[in-house]
């Protein structure tokens, strides 16, 4: 039952018999499966010809029925309002949170609130508020209540509860977020690596579905990559420790703080803005250079050029190596892929062999409450599983 819920989860509206054949289950089965979740209120039949079909597994070729007798074609999808979620993403300095539907859509307005410090307990308080706040906001609404809470932080996460390393929160030891949070909120909480968050997010809802690997690589304050097989990211007990922040992109590029020339790190916001200062003789910030490469200043271009270059030299290495079909680019500085999408391709063409499949990419518009509804996601496929 959770395994017919979660594929329809992933690709709905799906006909039955597509759905059957995907699962390797037998007719009578899925519609036994089936009956009971409409019955529950987790899955609802749609009129085939009236919606959209989801995607399906990457390779996978569904086989036609030549049997059209019978009722009329339905379509199963998941039920978007019957079950709600609150995400949360944490920052060093403040979180976002939102509310979400079973179908990985934001249905709240935009909750953000500063930590009046850093320590755990008024982190924890801090999230409660936004928690609090968020429900009140549904109360308000026809949805039912939220059931769970799921949230996001940039560093290391144990058993889905426990911050062993948090570095834009200044933690270094191990903190029971979850119990803390539950203790506070009432109602089920999980505590998760904000990359593979929005990783689950894409391979559920968004531009990873069906895919065999997809990846996900973040710039800006910092280099982030996770990696998903077959929807599920994959497990590596030091994947949060930023390893992919010091790979060779550029041979001549930038010597990065630990010595290395040419690392990634020269895609990090702190590096472009030195870099810039070097360019332009004088101390810039990154929003200097931001606003500079937006108004189409000469050298801010150059650089834009450049720094698009090193990406798709890392985006090759990631597809070299990891061998995904898709690899989304996010983070707060991923709008600079958007101003030199060329210089990405030619990247990854300079350390792509010639006669390899081209390595197709997406650019995430970036919003701190997408990255909550990313950290409601896996509270989600934790609900359906």
């Amino acid at each position: 039952m959770h395994r017919v819920a979660q594929a329809i989860a992933k690709y709905g509206p799906v006909a039955r018999t597509t759905l059957a054949q995907m699962l390797g289950l037998s007719q009578g089965a899925l519609s036994r499966i089936t009956s009971d979740l409409i019955y529950a209120g987790v899955i609802e039949e749609l009129p085939a010809d009236t919606v959209v079909r989801g995607p399906l597994p990457q390779g996978f070729v569904p086989k036609e029925s030549s049997d059209r007798r019978g009722r009329p074609q339905t379509a199963l999808a998941l039920c978007a309002n019957a079950r709600t979620f609150i995400g949360v993403k944490a920052h060093g300095t403040s979180a976002v949170a939102a509310v979400v539907n079973a179908h990985g859509e934001v249905v709240s307005g935009r909750h953000e609130r500063s930590f009046p410090d850093r320590s755990p307990q008024l982190v924890a308080d801090t999230i409660a508020e936004l928690v609090r706040e968020c429900r009140e906001e549904i109360a308000l609404s026809l949805l039912p209540d939220p059931v769970a809470v799921g949230v996001a932080v940039g560093g290391h996460v144990e058993q889905d509860g426990i911050v062993t390393f948090a570095p834009f929160l200044r933690w270094d030891h191990g903190v029971d977020l979850r119990a803390m949070l539950e203790e506070r909120c009432d109602m089920p909480c999980g505590i998760y690596n904000d990359i593979d968050s929005l990783l689950v997010d894409a391979s559920w809802f968004g531009p990873g579905v069906g895919l065999e690997a997809f990846a996900v690589v973040t710039i800006g304050v910092g280099i982030g990559y996770s990696l998903a097989m077959r929807g599920e990211p994959v497990s590596y007990p030091d994947k949060s420790y930023g390893l992919l922040g010091h790979v060779l992109v550029d041979p001549e590029g930038p010597r990065c703080v630990a010595g290395h020339i040419g690392c990634s790190q020269c895609l990090t916001d702190d590096s472009i803005a030195e870099q810039y200062s070097l360019m332009v003789g004088k101390a810039c910030t990154f929003d200097e250079f931001a606003a500079d490469a937006k108004a189409g200043v000469p050298l801010a271009s150059r650089l834009v050029d450049s720094t698009c270059f090193r990406l798709g030299s890392l985006i090759a290495t990631v597809a070299n190596i990891a061998m995904p079909s898709t690899v989304m680019i996010a983070g707060e500085s991923a709008f600079l892929a958007k101003m030199s999408i060329d210089s990405i391709r030619d990247g990854i063409s300079r350390y792509r062999h010639n006669q390899a499949s081209p390595v197709q990419f997406t650019v995430m518009n970036h919003d701190w409450q997408l990255w909550a509804k990313a950290a409601a996601s896996r509270v989600i496929v934790r609900y359906i599983g």
